[in-house]
């Protein structure tokens, strides 16, 4: 939930969360309570987009309608989180294209897509598990803003999702305003020794790879660092 914090320290937190990876703020919550990660069988359409915004929940088992009523509600910033139908894709290039025209930042599908072509070219991160040419029906009535659980993941309305080629990382505000400094200070040192590597420098010099070993092959506690 967002209510402890003002709108402006949320644009802020957005702000900076779009400019770390989805990997720097999996190791800056290791030490804390881990942020949640989605399966990585939801993968991105267009890998190079990232994703940060603010879930809408979205129950479209049963069919299309789901899908619509979160739209009719949905304003800039939000990701439609979606529990999807195996009967078919429960969105493609016309949900995809009003989604991008209201401002959502993303659409991620515990199941299937379609249209992929189009979605190609739609300036919008869409994750899903594959693609299917054909659609649910839109008979049963629309679920949205409940909790919803993929897999062991539970994504409640309100938490914020930031993704990219590898993966989705769900938190709630307060979640992921424990580890931003620490995810920035990971991003920025794995860019500077990244450089030093592609300069020349050996990747093992800037570890304590053996003393690390000896300890842990010695039978004691041990933690591999990096400087």
């Amino acid at each position: 939930m967002t209510d402890r914090f003002d709108s402006d320290t949320v644009s802020k937190l957005i702000g900076r969360l779009n400019g770390v990876s989805s990997t720097s703020l999996a190791d800056a919550s290791k030490s804390g309570t881990p942020l949640r990660e989605l399966s990585c069988e939801i993968i991105a359409v267009r890998p190079e987009l990232k994703l940060v915004g603010r879930a809408i929940t979205v129950d479209a088992s049963a069919g299309l309608l789901s899908m619509l009523a979160a739209l009719k509600i949905a304003t800039a910033g939000d990701v439609l989180v979606v529990r999807g139908s195996k009967s078919g894709a429960v969105s493609g290039e016309l949900f995809a294209t009003e989604a991008h025209r209201i401002g959502v930042t993303g659409i991620v599908i515990d199941g299937y897509c379609r249209d992929r072509s189009v979605l190609l070219s739609i300036d919008l991160p869409i994750y899903a598990r594959g693609s299917k040419p054909s659609a649910p029906g839109t008979s049963a009535l629309p679920v949205i803003q409940i909790p919803l659980v993929i897999e062991t993941v539970t994504v409640q309305p309100g938490d914020y999702l930031v993704g990219d080629a590898d993966g989705i990382i769900v938190g709630s505000v307060a979640e992921f305003m424990a580890v931003i400094d620490r995810a920035e200070e990971i991003e920025k040192f794995e860019a500077e020794l990244r450089m030093k590597i592609i300069n020349g420098s050996s990747l093992l010099q800037h570890m304590n790879y053996d003393e690390h070993l000896s300890a842990l092959q010695s039978g004691k506690e041990s933690k591999l660092n990096f400087s």
